[in-house]
């Protein structure tokens, strides 16, 4: 029993030789940048190029010589498309009027389009640029112009005497009332843009906005050139030349007193979304205004002596109103034929 006890403990205690171990290998480099990590950090890039191709050998590439096979059978193989002897049908093909084959011609947009961006005036670089030329060239006229200004203002609600010496206007001083007369047309002009726009209706048979703009800027100019040829012959003829030239330097004075008015109206409505009924009630009051001190400057002109109460009511309705109202008309028949009905 001793025997066979020493026995089983030798078998259970048999050691096992253990096999040599193998000498480890380094793991073959798969990129240079392994290969790179393994030199020096002062490695000269000619060191770090004989590194790599150490280890990377470049073998040659040898091109396929067999036939090309990607053909109809029975057919010859396919030709190159940047052959220039080739007719015209052989290069065309399913894609051939395809954008997506012509990068170089523009394909339009894919897709379903959105809603566009309203326009407003805010967002128009060209007449926030006019707007800011405008207002710039204003206050350099009425730096250099205000003894002019002043003078005109004083007269207008003062009647001289007949003896005193009247001053006559320079070339300066009726460039900038004419400046003022003409930022009077252009700012009744974007009233009557953005009332339509808002009012009226918002597509037109223009190309661009700013030729409906320029329409209306067209029409103010011609309204108040026309007023003034009316005046001038219906004054000149009823009350001497020099009774004519006194109201003409009066109306175009209040006329630039009415773009100076206009400005801010213009500024609000279109930078901080004036409603377009608190705009038209401005309009109107303005105008009245407008025709209020016409009214009181043809009385003191041409009534002034007289108390013929008739002939001012209906010089002022036949030269005042009547033009207002017809002004009115040709801007209405105008929207109604440029709009686009749906």
């Amino acid at each position: 029993m001793t025997e066979l006890q020493a026995d089983s403990t030798n078998v259970h205690e048999e050691v096992v030789p253990a096999e040599p171990l193998k000498a480890e290998t380094p793991a073959k480099v798969k990129h240079p940048y392994e290969v790179l990590q393994q030199l020096p950090a002062d490695a000269t890039p000619a060191q770090q190029d004989s590194a790599i191709q150490s280890v990377f050998h470049v073998e040659n590439t040898h091109l396929s010589t067999r036939p090309d096979t990607l053909h109809l059978p029975g057919h010859d193989k396919g030709k190159s498309a940047k052959d220039i002897s080739l007719p015209q049908y052989y290069k065309q093909n399913f894609f051939s009027n395809d954008s997506m084959y012509h990068p170089e011609l523009d394909g339009g947009r894919y897709g379903v389009a959105g809603d566009p961006v309203p326009y407003t005036i805010r967002g128009d670089n060209t007449i926030t640029a006019l707007l800011l030329g405008c207002f710039v060239l204003a206050l350099i006229a009425f730096s250099k112009s205000r003894r002019f200004l002043f003078r005109q203002t004083k007269n207008f609600f003062y009647e001289p005497r007949t003896l005193t010496t009247e001053f006559s206007e320079t070339t300066n001083e009726l460039r900038f009332q004419s400046f003022l007369v003409l930022q009077t047309c252009l700012l009744f002009a974007i009233v009557s843009f953005l009332y339509t726009q808002d009012c009226v209706a918002d597509t037109f048979i223009l190309s661009s906005q700013y030729q409906l703009v320029a329409i209306f800027f067209g029409v103010f100019v011609g309204y108040y050139a026309l007023k003034m040829l009316i005046y001038w012959f219906v004054n000149s003829v009823f009350f001497g030349k020099k009774k004519s030239t006194r109201w003409l330097k009066s109306f175009l004075f209040i006329t630039s007193f009415e773009g100076v008015a206009l400005f801010p109206l213009v500024m609000l409505q279109s930078y901080f979304d004036l409603s377009i009924q608190n705009a038209v009630f401005y309009v109107a009051f303005v105008i009245v205004l407008v025709k209020l001190l016409l009214l009181y400057k043809s009385y003191v002109v041409f009534f002034g002596h007289k108390t013929f109460f008739l002939q001012i009511i209906l010089y002022f309705c036949a030269l005042e109103i009547m033009p207002l109202l017809s002004l009115w008309g040709v801007l209405v028949m105008i929207v109604d034929y440029l709009k686009i009905n749906f």
